[in-house]
């Protein structure tokens, strides 16, 4: 394949594409083209745009075509009214935690935070800003939670490694003095809490299995 139809192809589908287009999937949609041409149209692709009014960025691992910063007032202008909606001050924070201390635990998150973070957790799952991976060796097996690849698409980054240092982030948090009141809190009071909640939630969920399927409906229907 001649370069410059490479270089078109590869342009016109990182525009087309809804989300950032990872070289594997260039080499499955371009067939026959090995992945250091395609690394080569890339590179070249950027040359070419250095004077244009936007650009080839690489976020989550994948390559998008973005609109050049100086630019950026103007595109917000025309989009008035139809941004999407910003994260609150408290889910900021709970994801700064989670950023620089994942795997982490929502006991952990609660006592950075100094209070209950429950529910801007399940904010940031629903948004798929963050997810489970896996589980606490401890007492209680608390559940731990880290940033996913929306998350980096979000902050338009390729990688957590682009995200400022946790000096920075600091101002996000109360005052600065989370870090300080996890360190004065004992491990195991942090365990003893994880595996009470853990036991609270197991305890709802043998309660609400006693319905009958009917019933559950009907409730449902009512709400």
């Amino acid at each position: 394949m001649d370069k410059i139809d490479l270089i078109h192809i590869l342009e016109s589908i990182i525009f087309a594409s809804d989300s950032p287009l990872s070289i594997r999937q260039m080499e499955s949609i371009v067939e026959g083209v090995e992945r250091a041409e395609i690394e080569d149209a890339l590179q070249r692709l950027q040359d070419e745009l250095q004077n244009r009014a936007f650009f080839l960025k690489k976020v989550a691992g994948g390559y998008i075509l973005a609109t050049r910063p100086e630019y950026a007032p103007y595109v917000k202008k025309m989009f008035s009214g139809k941004e999407r909606s910003r994260l609150s001050r408290a889910a900021l924070e709970t994801l700064a935690i989670i950023a620089f201390k994942q795997p982490i635990s929502r006991v952990e998150i609660n006592a950075i935070r100094g209070v209950d973070s429950d529910g801007v957790i399940k904010g940031l799952l629903e948004r798929r800003l963050i997810d489970i991976s896996g589980r606490d060796d401890g007492p209680g097996r608390a559940l731990l939670f880290r940033t996913t690849a929306e998350f980096l698409k979000y902050f338009g980054i390729d990688d957590i490694s682009e995200l400022p240092k946790p000096k920075e982030i600091e101002q996000l948090l109360a005052e600065g003095e989370g870090g300080k009141i996890l360190q004065n809190i004992p491990e195991e009071q942090l365990l003893q809490d994880e595996a009470e909640k853990v036991q609270e939630e197991a305890t709802s969920t043998t309660e609400g299995a006693d319905v009958e399927p009917g019933d559950a409906a009907a409730e449902k229907e009512n709400n």
